[in-house]
């Protein structure tokens, strides 16, 4: 079966990168997206297994030890990390495959996969962005300076991404999104085992 292919989305928080990947993939065939492993608590509403791989520190440690990410990298004092063998699994039966990271993630993933398709989603301005991270209401206002801070340092490393998409209407940017992913499926490379049969035929 044709591999997949493993994109990257990275964003500022706030910025709606996991609304708009949870949309891609609920309207988009055979694109899944990576569930990652932390270290952190879970929020309100978070599901072991669906959300993340909720994990102690301890058996983070013992992963990294056994080589078993993909990226990993440590965020607000606690560990994230992407399953090397649970993507692996994914592209090699066809999916596309949707890491959520950092820059930092995004840097070490490009280094082991530079066929990686790298997508940044941008807030429509600062503004919108203070906004969106005071409106979650879970964070006092100390919290949202700190988050708006690596915010703006997450945006200052958008030049290393293949694609910008700005969220300002959502629709917009999700139509974008998709876009992306149709235009890939779309390459030469992509269609050579795919539509084998058809060519074989044309050119018989």
């Amino acid at each position: 079966m044709n591999a997949g292919t493993l994109y990257i989305v990275a964003a500022p928080s706030g910025a709606g990168k996991t609304s708009l990947v949870k949309s891609l993939v609920e309207t988009t065939p055979d694109v899944v997206v990576s569930v990652s492993h932390t270290t952190r608590p879970h929020r309100p509403g978070e599901r072991d297994g669906v959300h993340y791989h909720f994990v102690s520190p301890d058996a983070f440690a013992r992963m990294i030890a056994e080589d078993a990410f993909l990226e990993q990298a440590q965020v607000f004092g606690h560990r994230y990390g992407t399953s090397r063998a649970a993507v692996m699994s994914q592209l090699q039966a066809g999916r596309d495959v949707v890491l959520e990271i950092d820059w930092q993630g995004a840097r070490q993933v490009r280094a082991l996969w530079p066929d990686s398709t790298t997508i940044f989603i941008l807030p429509p301005s600062r503004k919108a962005l203070r906004e969106r991270l005071a409106g979650r209401g879970q964070d006092g206002p100390e919290i949202i300076e700190q988050r708006m801070a690596a915010a703006l340092d997450e945006l200052s490393h958008y030049a290393e991404f293949d694609y910008l998409v700005v969220n300002d209407q959502f629709a917009v940017a999700l139509d974008a999104l998709r876009a992306i992913v149709i235009a890939q499926r779309q390459r030469r490379v992509a269609q050579l085992e795919r539509q084998r049969d058809l060519l074989r035929s044309l050119l018989s």
